[in-house]
């Protein structure tokens, strides 16, 4: 049984406040990931962040579907126990971005769930978002991925959640090319839109950046987008180049090769002078053509 949403009463955010975005290697081994997640979680705590986003995979990448059925766990599972814990220990917000999970069908179905956590600072699970948008996709000589052979899609978007950053919406990797979701968590009060990902380095070295600055722009949100970097065994090697984009569609924090992190301030102020002055909501014409949200 999954571990249920934790609903905390809406809190007071200030205009600005810091959060970090790391950029790491995961491979089959969990304690090696464990160990570098941590590692960069205690340090963006230390510099101040109020929320750290960790990348799809941050828990382990297999090296093809019957690892990762194999090593996959229920939310209630010794993983999960160890990320609730370091945020209690570090007194920060996470977003956990693309957990194995193996959900109450799992003894039905047999597939899991790539699902992206977000836990408060006291460890509670407050939002749990199950990937939508799976990523099957054969690009000839260099990228061949079946996300669907062993995962289920999820069932639902779920409603922008209160951070102390500001709202926060969200999604998880391959959901990044569709802006009716995006468009979604706009229209449901979402101020930030996280995109946990492993993106490939061919699709990454295309679509990466002008993806992420796309979605920021026509939102008018920040964009938080964590990343996998480099080879996480023979046959997988992801982009990299997380990074936060603005309201206004700058990069205003990014990764460089290799693990690490970048921070960003969050600054809802700016967020509201850029939505006022150029106000988009307004003049959609869902008459015309409908509109998510």
């Amino acid at each position: 049984t999954p571990v249920p949403p934790h609903s905390p009463p809406a809190m007071s955010v200030p205009p600005r406040a810091m959060v970090a975005v790391a950029q790491v290697t995961s491979t089959p081994d969990k304690e090696h990931n464990w160990l570098q997640c941590s590692a960069l979680v205690r340090e963006a705590a230390g510099r101040g962040a109020r929320l750290v986003f960790l990348p799809e995979g941050f828990d382990f990448i297999g090296t093809g579907p019957e690892q990762s059925l194999r090593l996959a766990e229920p939310l209630h599972g010794h993983t999960l126990g160890r990320y609730q814990h370091l945020a209690r220990e570090c007194d920060v917000w996470l977003s956990l971005g693309g957990f194995h999970e193996r959900g109450p069908d799992w003894d039905t179905t047999g597939r899991i769930y790539n699902c992206h956590i977000l836990l408060d600072n006291s460890g509670a699970v407050v939002a749990t978002y199950r990937k939508t948008h799976l990523f099957d996709v054969e690009l000839p000589g260099s990228v061949s991925l079946r996300e669907s052979s062993f995962t289920n899609p999820g069932p639902a978007i779920v409603p922008p959640v209160d951070t102390p950053v500001g709202k926060l919406g969200l999604a998880v990797c391959y959901d990044l090319r569709f802006p009716e979701l995006a468009l979604a968590l706009r229209g449901a009060g979402a101020q930030i839109l996280a995109y946990p990902s492993a993106f490939t380095v061919p699709t990454g070295a295309a679509h990466w950046e002008v993806l992420l600055r796309a979605r920021a722009i026509e939102c008018q949100s920040y964009v938080v987008a964590a990343a996998q970097t480099g080879r996480h065994h023979e046959s997988r090697v992801s982009f990299g180049h997380a990074l936060v984009a603005d309201p206004w569609g700058t990069v205003v924090a990014q990764c460089h090769e290799g693990p690490g992190l970048c921070f960003a301030d969050i600054d809802l102020e700016f967020l509201e002078r850029v939505r006022r002055d150029i106000p988009v909501q307004g003049h959609r014409r869902r008459d015309l053509y409908g509109c998510p949200g």
